[in-house]
């Protein structure tokens, strides 16, 4: 009797070899549904009161702005079509320089030569008109290339000469170079002028007033002047601006809000001449600062 009891002590449940197969068969099949379970609750979007879809992305390492930035890029234009007078007058080299250079080269920012320092050209200068010209249009150190922008190649030549010519150079402006067709025609567009005079005047009213219809999209159009102006100095976070799409640089400054960065792009702050060197209008800078807000949240 004492024997019989004694065994039965060290004896376990499993007494069958039925009993052994249904304990290795549930050892595996439930510590699988228990991990099936927790992986569908993690990604299923219906989850209990108080949570959130952003939540439920948060738990993935996607934040909110993860998610509405990833929204607006796949459903933003796919290209733009930017329409230019192709007959419109070049601009003289200091209008090009005042829109588009002097950010840079007023103060001498990122190593640019500055305006006028003829120390500082000297070199520049030496190496001729032709080389200054590709270093601008293909772009050199800090300064992105400034061809294929808003100012034809002969635009920028201009006022690369304009820069040049006041460190000392004596190069000659560049001519706007002459259409093929107009080479070609000759004398023959002087009689069919003088038989229809009446047809340039009928065709500038419909360009005259297309123009002001041209305005509000400039003025909206933040990536234009963006590129135009702005991409010299915060594409390469130069003299301490901000980098484009630095979320960490940009941070504080987003804090503070559009209008206050706005007054600072407009009054010029550090190394940033007011309106960054630009003759663009207030709406045009509300809309480039909201472009690279916008790329920085």
């Amino acid at each position: 009797m004492s024997d019989n009891t004694h065994e039965e002590a060290h004896t376990g449940p499993i007494k069958t070899p039925k009993q052994l197969l249904l304990a290795v068969f549930f050892s595996f099949l439930v510590p699988v549904l228990i991990i099936i379970g927790l992986v569908s609750y993690v990604t299923n979007e219906a989850k209990p009161a108080g949570t959130t879809q952003a939540e439920s992305f948060t738990l993935g390492g996607v934040t909110a702005q993860d998610v509405e930035r990833g929204v607006a890029e796949r459903i933003r234009k796919v290209g733009t079509v930017e329409i230019r007078d192709a007959n419109r007058p070049l601009k003289g080299g200091e209008d090009v320089f005042k829109a588009q250079c002097t950010a840079c080269h007023t103060a001498g920012v990122a190593g640019a030569p500055k305006f006028g320092d003829e120390g500082a050209w000297a070199a520049r200068i030496k190496t001729g008109f032709d080389t200054l010209v590709a270093s601008a249009l293909k772009g050199k150190g800090a300064m992105p290339p400034q061809g294929g922008g808003d100012f034809e190649d002969t635009e920028i030549a201009r006022a690369v000469v304009y820069m040049a010519n006041a460190a000392g150079a004596k190069f000659a402006e560049p001519q706007a170079p002459k259409a093929p067709a107009q080479a070609a025609e000759g004398g023959a567009a002087a009689p069919a002028a003088a038989a229809a005079p009446a047809a340039p005047a009928a065709a500038a009213t419909p360009v005259a007033a297309a123009a002001p219809a041209a305005a509000p999209a400039a003025a909206g159009n933040g990536e234009a002047l963006y590129k135009q102006a702005c991409v010299a100095c915060h594409a390469a976070g130069v003299a301490n601006a901000p980098k484009f799409g630095d979320k960490a640089a940009w941070g504080p400054r987003v804090a503070q809000g559009v209008p206050a960065l706005v007054q600072s792009v407009v009054k010029g702050k550090g190394a940033m001449p007011p309106k960054g060197g630009t003759a663009a209008s207030d709406a045009e800078i509300r809309s480039a600062v909201e472009y690279m807000v916008n790329a920085a949240k």
